[in-house]
């Protein structure tokens, strides 16, 4: 708690190293995580500096605040951060942030009873939505319209800029149905490294299971272990996917316990899962990850 509060006490007096908002020709937007800065830019265009705190391909159950972090968070004219604890540590200063901030919590727009819960505590919230992309949408509509609460003037070019993001959201929750329906059929499973496609399975009817928890924090065991490859040999699994953000270590163990048990398993991937690719790839907007991990899941169970 002390580490907390002297997280705080510089964050609020930490000399300004960004320009001022005098300074800016543009406001400037802080977000948390990369999936997160490329909603907000499909929704503010040129209208505003979008900033993440978490570059492509960092792991947000592990980050760690940095002062370049509390600089950007002092001096953003608007935060906007995920919710449902996918910030880990920094949920305490998004608390305290409000006290002199504009905050949009992204995942605010979904309902209670659409989240999948994990146990009776308050954090035990799987917050990967995304991976549901009607749930993304909602998420997307709620930061519009708290976009436009913040800046009214901007009203019509978010609504614009939103509606032609939830058509283009709705053809791509199309696109994945179709093809989740081709691996139902194919009796397939997706097996991955951590337990982050479950609003994915729920979605679109597919089985999923995940070595690790929700967080990468935590640690598969033996048991875990050993029931992923009997389950994997006895369904006739034809891969399993490693992910862009974690060690591909545990998941390499699973492949090589159905190898001990002569069965042939493709370890595939990486998959995204908690962050896009680098800006300008494939996987480097929203839209483009679901579609890329979609061709690899796809290609790599239906052979």
């Amino acid at each position: 708690m002390k580490k907390l509060w002297l997280i705080i006490s510089i964050l609020f007096v930490s000399s300004c190293k960004f320009e001022s908002t005098e300074e800016r020709s543009k406001p400037l937007i802080v977000v948390t995580t990369s999936i997160l800065q490329d909603g907000v830019n499909q929704l503010v265009g040129d209208l505003a500096e979008v900033v993440s705190l978490m570059p492509a391909g960092v792991d947000p159950h592990l980050y760690k605040a940095s002062v370049r972090d509390l600089d950007l968070l002092q001096n953003a004219d608007l935060v906007v951060y995920h919710g449902l604890f996918l910030e880990g540590k920094m949920t305490e200063i998004f608390e305290k942030l409000k006290i002199q901030k504009d905050l949009i919590n992204a995942s605010a727009g979904i309902a209670q009873a659409e989240l999948i819960k994990n146990g009776p505590e308050a954090h035990a919230v799987d917050p990967h939505i995304w991976f549901d992309v009607e749930l993304w949408a909602k998420a997307m509509n709620h930061v519009s319209e708290k976009l436009i609460l913040w800046r009214p003037d901007w009203s019509s070019e978010i609504e614009s800029r939103n509606t032609a993001y939830q058509v283009e959201l709705s053809k791509l929750d199309q696109e994945i149905s179709q093809k989740a329906q081709k691996l139902k059929e194919s009796n397939q499973a997706l097996i991955t490294a951590h337990d982050a496609f479950a609003y994915f399975g729920k979605a679109y009817g597919l089985e999923v299971l995940g070595l690790q928890g929700l967080s990468t924090l935590s640690e598969p065991g033996l048991r875990d272990l050993t029931g992923l490859v009997n389950f994997i040999v006895q369904n006739d699994i034809k891969a399993v996917f490693a992910e862009q953000t974690i060690s591909p270590k545990a998941i390499e163990a699973v492949v090589a316990g159905c190898t001990n048990q002569n069965h042939k398993i493709k370890l595939a991937g990486p998959l995204y899962t908690d962050s896009l690719d680098s800006p300008g790839t494939d996987a480097g907007t929203y839209v483009g990850m679901v579609k890329t991990n979609l061709d690899i899941i796809y290609n790599s169970l239906i052979q």
